[in-house]
């Protein structure tokens, strides 16, 4: 039933969930005035200024990490207006951040950032800080690593910043015991459906109504301007293909390069968690020692019954159900509290009680694999792909400036181009001016350059364009229709369906309205209710909104309790039978989490009200213009 009201979500709000920009907490809307920024400039922030080339590289970063998430989706999403006001929203928080931590003189010191950036997994070696591995990491973000360590220093005074405001929102432990108990009551929940399409029979359409709709909505009746067209790729990826790559100098690599295949030692090892909060009581941390001592005293006896006792007694859902099993892992993996005990154990050894933020960890190792160097057999598509990628990279970029030359030079035809270049001319679908595309022609720059003039009505080729990192194409017309008005005839069928649907609507609302009165008032009424399920706030998260106020927004005092809700599809009740409070006492696995989230909303809020308040003392001013236009 709660299909009726679920809306059938747009793909710029998938991608909206997706992006997830760390700091957005409110929107572009709310600062724009009229000549604010400097015309070069998509925004001024206080005393500083985001560039129209850092917002348009901002906007190809967020674009290409969002890219591999749209599968068959609509790519026209990736230069969607919601899209631009996001990475504009973070690029300008960021402003904000870096003003008040100058101004506040946050920042880090020479020996911070140094530990910092040692710390981090991805830039060791066996475990250990890797010069050579740092500089190809920063090196392949394209910055040198002064910039990159200033990006780096900005970035950890923010975090300075933000911490300190977060942690002045964490929950005091009453507060956060009344909100989990909230989570946690259980609803038992039925439901039925008045479904409109039972009174599309009832429903006639006039003409005139009709006619009314075509007339106030035109906009939506036009077919937009559109175009076929043939075009040439030239991508790093395409030419790595043609690389060939022979045994010795595989070897050769693998002989130089032996640091980075050396598989770094594993262990393996299963354990029994007794969850304790982090800031749990001491009654409650005594009760727990008190339990894992009981359990290693039998471990002690008989150490065989490992598997069978983590399956009686484990609170962690992942692992108890495989005896405590938690498979191989390295350095880095785990917290270090077990990490280090682990790593401290001889094989078959069974631990004292380990405390980490999860609990208490009773830990048996199960086994070791030495450090040991990966043999070239295992590496060696490994090594051919990355010498292909290499040998392409510089292919690439000797090729790049000449085949932009090319369809430049030779603009009346990409046969030379394809020629020269040994590269397959293809054709495209019709292709809409700025809507949704597939394929190169997604990428909004080149989709504005075939609609200009001098593709559409000179018949020249496109520049070359950089449709994504080490990816040219250029394109010409081959056909092209203007926007055009769909006549009212063309699409009567289609507005009378709508308005037909939009009106069966009402007729079930109308009958739902009227039987959800019946239902409240205690009186018979025919309702075939479904089979009643068990719901919590937390297991309704995925549910709609208004089927979640529905459900716990229904008087539970007088049961059972009725509520109603609209949807395009029908009308849906829905009957509360029974409530069952959290008790208070052992939580259930999901309330580390359901703790977290609440401590991660009031975090939010209190963001929300400081970024304001940030805003208010350095302003913030958005050149609309810029911030709209679609790149040429």
């Amino acid at each position: 039933m709660f299909d009726i009201v679920r809306n059938n979500k747009k793909v710029v709000q998938i991608v909206m969930a997706i992006l997830l920009l760390p700091f957005a907490f409110f929107g572009v809307d709310s600062y724009i005035r009229d000549g604010g920024a400097g015309a070069g400039d998509v925004a001024s922030v206080g005393k500083g200024k985001i560039t129209l080339g850092e917002f348009e590289q901002a906007l190809r970063e967020q674009q290409d990490r969002l890219r591999p998430t749209l599968g068959g989706r609509d790519p026209a999403v990736l230069n969607s207006p919601e899209l631009r006001h996001a990475v504009l929203d973070n690029l300008v928080q960021r402003q904000l951040l870096i003003q008040y931590a100058n101004e506040a003189r946050l920042g880090v010191s020479n020996e911070q950032l140094g530990r910092f950036i040692a710390s981090v997994p991805s830039l060791q070696v066996d475990g250990k800080f890797s010069p050579e591995r740092y500089e190809a990491v920063v090196a392949a973000q394209g910055m040198s690593k002064p910039m990159f360590e200033a990006r780096l220093r900005q970035d950890l005074a923010m975090q300075q910043a933000t911490a300190a405001v977060a942690e002045a929102a964490l929950p005091g432990a009453a507060a956060g015991g009344r909100w989990l108990a909230a989570q946690l009551e259980e609803r038992e929940v039925s439901e039925a459906i008045i479904r409109s399409d039972r009174y599309l029979g009832q429903v006639k359409v006039a003409p005139e109504a009709i006619k009314a709709y075509y007339d106030a909505n035109q906009a939506r009746f036009q077919v937009p301007e559109q175009l076929r067209a043939e075009y040439l790729v030239l991508s790093r990826d395409q030419l790595a293909e043609q690389v060939a790559v022979s045994d010795d100098e595989i070897k050769a690599w693998y002989q130089s390069h032996a640091d980075r295949y050396r598989q770094p030692e594993e262990r393996r090892a299963s354990h029994i968690l007794l969850t304790v909060a982090k800031d749990a009581p001491a009654e409650a941390l005594k009760a727990a020692e008190t339990r894992a001592a009981e359990i290693l005293a039998q471990l002690r006896k008989t150490p065989a019954d490992f598997d069978k006792l983590a399956r009686q007694h484990s609170q962690d859902p992942g692992s108890a159900a495989r005896g405590g099993d938690l498979d191989w892992f390295g350095r880095g993996a785990m917290v270090k509290p077990f990490e280090d005990a682990v790593f401290g154990l001889k094989e078959g050894q069974i631990s004292e009680p380990v405390r980490s933020d999860f609990g208490l960890h009773i830990i048996m190792l199960t086994g070791v694999r030495a450090e040991r160097g990966r043999p070239l057999e295992e590496v060696k598509g490994e090594i051919a792909a990355e010498l292909k990628t290499q040998a392409a990279a510089k292919k690439y970029l000797e090729m790049a400036e000449a085949f932009a030359n090319t369809v430049y030079e030779q603009s009346d035809s990409l046969e030379p181009a394809a020629q020269k270049f040994k590269l397959a001319i293809q054709k495209s679908d019709w292709v809409v001016k700025g809507g949704a595309a597939a394929g190169p022609f997604a990428n909004a720059k080149l989709n504005g350059t075939l609609f200009a003039d001098d593709a559409l009505k000179n018949k020249r080729n496109t520049d070359a364009v950089e449709i994504s990192p080490n990816t040219l194409v250029s394109a010409r017309v081959i056909e092209h229709k203007p926007a055009a008005q769909q006549t009212l005839e063309t699409v009567t069928g289609t507005i009378e369906k709508f308005l037909a649907n939009q009106e069966a609507a009402k007729l079930a609302a109308g009958e739902g309205e009227a039987r959800l009165a019946r239902l409240k008032q205690g009186e018979a009424t025919d309702v075939s209710w479904g089979t009643p399920r068990k719901l919590t706030r937390a297991q309704a998260a995925s549910l709609p909104p208004e089927v979640v106020r529905a459900v716990f927004g229904a008087d539970a005092t007088k049961l059972p309790a009725y509520a109603g809700i609209a949807g395009p599809g029908g009308y849906g009740l829905v009957r509360v039978s029974a409530v069952k409070a959290f008790a208070d006492g052992a939580e259930p696995a999901e309330a580390k989490a359901l703790r977290g989230q609440y401590a991660r909303v009031l975090a939010d809020e209190e963001m929300i009200g400081w970024m304001a308040t940030l805003k208010r003392k350095y302003p913030v001013e958005i050149n609309l213009a810029a911030l709209e236009r679609k790149e040429r």
